[in-house]
């Protein structure tokens, strides 16, 4: 069993490293806290959304930019579409779980905003969904997938593909690379900038 678990943590060592190593992966992370940081900078807010582990995750970014990160600041306008009950039932009764992003998006939704789905698969129709109603409000999209981008790929404006196929590893990544674009948000509009 101690093997098992160091094996495990090896995994997400090697994949982090990995990351370290992809100036791909960073030049798009740091794209992608640009669009934001100026998408706060005119008025617009952030819209997250993802299924399972991924709307968990879709909550705490919401957290971070809501709250704060690594030092008191104002609270930054961000919305996770996975945490109304009522919202989320009605939708779902009324036109489908594929439609429960969209909805959300084209009721909430203003030209310039920013939306982050977080799909390990990239084929998550209620996803792909959103990202079609982003593309006619003119929101920015913003995905965060696994190896191969799925469906996902080229349907989004911005994607952020783990080299990973292993749904934990990728969450992993996922959720670091939240907190990393988080700070750097934070950072470059309340901070010192850079």
């Amino acid at each position: 069993m101690e093997r098992f678990i160091r094996q495990q943590v090896e995994k997400s060592f090697s994949l982090k490293h990995q990351i370290i190593e992809d100036d791909g992966i960073i030049h798009i992370t740091k794209t992608v806290a640009k669009r934001i940081i100026d998408a706060y900078r005119i008025g617009n807010k952030v819209i997250i959304a993802g299924n399972g582990g991924s709307a968990a995750d879709a909550q705490h970014i919401a957290g971070e930019l809501v709250s704060r990160f690594y030092f008191d600041r104002p609270g930054l306008p961000a919305i996770a579409l996975t945490t109304d009950t009522s919202i989320l039932t009605a939708i779902g009764n009324d036109y489908g779980y594929d439609n429960l992003f969209a909805r959300q998006i084209q009721a909430n939704g203003v030209k310039g905003d920013i939306f982050i789905g977080i799909s390990t698969s990239g084929n998550s129709k209620n996803i792909l969904k959103a990202l079609d109603e982003c593309r006619k409000k003119e929101i920015t999209s913003i995905v965060l997938t696994g190896l191969t981008g799925g469906k996902m790929f080229g349907n989004c404006d911005y994607i952020i593909r783990v080299p990973s196929s292993e749904t934990p590893r990728i969450q992993e990544v996922h959720i670091l690379l939240g907190h990393i674009i988080c700070s750097v948000v934070e950072e470059a509009l309340f901070g010192k900038g850079f």
